[in-house]
């Protein structure tokens, strides 16, 4: 069999081992997203926990993004921002004080662009809604009578003067619909997943790489052996 047929051969079979060995890589990492995903979903269908017995009073923050909670206080009347999202959707952000002092940021639902906002809630009322960690600036443009296109705790500091926890609530349909609002989606805090699978695809595809290294390697050695055999 002539050389250049051989080293042909063996680095097709090299090509289509490493191909079988990337697509396991990406086959495991889908399992690994899977798997992040499903966690991130249990944590959001939890039983609601009391959110002072997560969140100390020095700010520290127990493992508690992405589950539900509830809070007793009261909204403040006068403190509310609407947020303006880059699909257009429009959030309403109550203020919502603590027996302690500090402020919840609460999306309560949403309201069309243009329309009036239903008035909060009176007096101590307990809400139950899914923690959630500041969100990203926006980088969409606002336009006018808008001052957030995100829940950014850092912005809303700014048009907020009391001292906010460090996370908001998203309330769920029913009581969104309770206050006159549509409900709001959330985007929930990405899972961990697996590292384990991780670990694998990162292996799968180092093994590729090995393997067709290799193979390229062989064929070489294959054509100076044949070149050696050939000047003697």
């Amino acid at each position: 069999m002539p050389l250049r047929v051989r080293q042909s051969l063996i680095i097709g079979l090299g090509v289509v081992v490493a191909a079988v060995m990337t697509w396991l890589g990406f086959w495991q990492l889908q399992v690994f997203t899977d798997e992040g995903n499903a966690s991130v979903q249990a944590r959001a269908q939890q039983p609601a926990v009391p959110l002072l017995n997560q969140v100390g009073a020095d700010g520290t923050v127990g493992d508690i993004y992405g589950k539900p909670v509830t809070v007793q206080g009261r909204y403040l009347s006068d403190d509310q921002q609407r947020v303006l999202g880059p699909d257009g959707v429009v959030r309403l952000l109550s203020a919502f004080q603590l027996a302690d002092g500090r402020v919840l940021p609460v999306v309560r639902g949403t309201i069309a662009t243009g329309d009036s906002a239903p008035p909060v809630p009176r007096g101590t009322v307990t809400q139950v809604g899914l923690f959630l960690p500041s969100e990203p600036a926006a980088d969409h443009q606002l336009t006018t009578g808008y001052a957030l296109g995100s829940v950014r705790l850092a912005q809303l500091a700014q048009l907020w003067p009391q001292p906010l926890m460090p996370g908001f609530i998203t309330l769920g349909a029913d009581e969104a619909s309770r206050q006159g609002l549509q409900p709001a989606s959330v985007s929930l805090p990405m899972g961990d997943g697996s590292w384990r699978n991780s670990g694998y695809a990162l292996q799968w595809w180092v093994f590729a790489l090995f393997g067709l290294g290799m193979t390229i390697r062989i064929a070489q050695s294959m054509g100076r052996r044949e070149r050696k055999a050939t000047a003697r």
